[in-house]
C-alpha cells in the first residue's frame, strides 16, 4: 500500500469547509506509516505575511488538526519547515522544471494578476509542493480538482527525473478524497467558504456555540418561504441543508422534507454545527494549555519524517550527480 500525503497551509481559519473536505478524509482513513500529515508552512511565505501570524497559525493549525483527530501514532505528523529535506529536494527539482510549466500554473495567474510585486515564491512553490509529495514517495495525494494541476506538475516532474537520471521517485497519483460536502459561505452561497474571506460567511472550527449560531441566524435565504433542497434555484437554503447532512449524516432532502421552515432549519443546522465543532473546540483548549506539547509532537514527527525523506534526498543527489554514484 503506497503512502497518501495531505497538507494544510496556515493561512486564514479553519473552517467547517476544512473540515468536512480534507481533515475528516484524512482522520478516518490514517494508516500507521503510510499516512503523512503536515503543516505546509513554507507555503504561507508565497504573499505578503506577518512573520509572528505565520509562526502563530502553524501552532494553531498543528493544534486543530491533533484536536479534531490527526493521530502522531497512525499519521507521520509534520511541519513543513522542520524537515530541511523539502527545501533540498525542492532545488534539485527546479534544476528538472521547464520555466513555462511554473508560468502557466492557473492559481499563480490568479495571485499574480493584480500585483506589480511578485515573489519568486509565489512562481515556484508548485515545485516546492511536488518536493511535499516526492519526498515521501507518495503514491496517493487526495486533492480536489482545483489542486490536479499541481499533482499533474508532480507527476511531470517525477517522470522527467526519473527517465534522465535513473528511477528515483514513486510518480504519484491524484485521488480523489472521499465525496464531501461542498459546503459554501453563508453570506455569498454562489462561492466556496474559505479561510480568508467572509468573516460573517465562513463557519470556523474554533468559533464559539454563539459566534456560529449567530452566523448561521443571519445566513442569506432565498425569496420565498419553502424549504427544498434545489443548489441551482435556491442556493442558500440548499447551502444549509448542505451543512445539516454533513453534520449529521443525513441527506438533504431528507432535512428538507422535516423541517418545518426557514427558522426551524436555521436552528437546527446551527445545533447540528455546535454538535459537530464542539469536541474539537474543547481538545483544541486542552491542547493549547500545554503547547510544548503540540511542539513535541511535531518535532518528534519530523525526526520520523527526516528517516524517509533523508534517503529520497540521498538518491535524487546521487542520481543527478552531486554524490558518488
Amino acid at each position: 500500500m503506497s503512502r497518501r500525503i495531505t497538507g494544510f497551509t496556515p493561512s486564514g481559519e479553519l473552517h467547517l469547509g476544512n473540515y468536512f473536505g480534507a481533515i475528516k478524509p484524512l482522520v478516518d482513513q490514517q494508516i500507521p506509516d503510510r499516512s503523512i500529515v503536515f503543516v505546509s508552512d513554507l507555503h504561507a511565505l508565497t504573499l505578503d505575511h506577518d512573520p509572528a501570524a505565520v509562526r502563530r497559525r502553524t501552532l494553531e493549525f498543528a493544534t486543530v488538526l491533533l484536536a479534531a483527530g490527526a493521530d502522531p501514532a497512525r499519521s507521520i505528523f509534520l511541519v513543513q519547515s522542520h524537515v530541511p529535506e523539502h527545501t533540498e529536494l525542492h532545488y534539485l527539482l527546479e534544476s528538472a522544471t521547464g520555466y513555462g510549466e511554473v508560468r502557466r500554473m492557473i492559481q499563480f495567474k490568479e495571485k499574480s494578476r493584480d500585483s506589480d510585486r511578485v515573489r519568486v515564491s509565489l512562481l515556484t512553490y508548485p515545485v516546492l509542493m511536488a518536493a511535499d509529495i516526492l519526498l515521501y514517495q507518495a503514491g496517493e495525494v487526495p486533492v480536489g480538482e482545483d489542486q490536479r494541476q499541481h499533482v499533474e506538475l508532480a507527476r511531470d516532474i517525477a517522470e522527467r527525473f526519473n527517465t534522465a537520471y535513473g528511477r528515483v521517485f514513486t510518480v504519484p497519483r491524484m485521488v480523489n478524497p472521499p465525496v464531501a460536502a461542498r459546503i459554501m459561505d453563508l453570506s455569498d452561497p454562489t462561492a466556496k467558504m474559505s479561510k480568508s474571506t467572509s468573516v460573517t460567511g465562513s463557519l470556523r472550527l474554533l468559533d464559539s456555540p454563539d459566534t456560529l449560531r449567530r452566523k448561521v441566524m443571519r445566513a442569506v435565504t432565498d425569496p420565498g418561504s419553502a424549504v427544498e433542497y434545489d443548489p441551482e434555484n435556491r442556493p442558500g437554503i440548499a447551502n444549509l441543508l448542505t451543512i445539516l447532512a454533513a453534520c449529521t449524516g443525513e441527506d438533504p432532502a431528507d432535512a428538507a422534507a422535516r423541517s418545518g421552515g426557514y427558522a426551524d432549519l436555521k436552528r437546527a443546522v446551527a445545533d447540528a454545527v455546535i454538535a459537530t465543532t464542539d469536541p474539537i473546540r474543547h481538545r483544541y483548549t486542552e491542547l493549547s494549555e500545554d503547547p510544548e506539547s503540540v511542539r513535541k509532537i511535531v518535532q518528534d514527527g519530523a525526526i520520523r519524517a527526516r528517516l524517509i525523506a533523508g534517503d529520497t534526498v540521498t538518491a535524487a543527489k546521487r542520481a543527478i550527480g552531486l554524490l558518488p554514484a
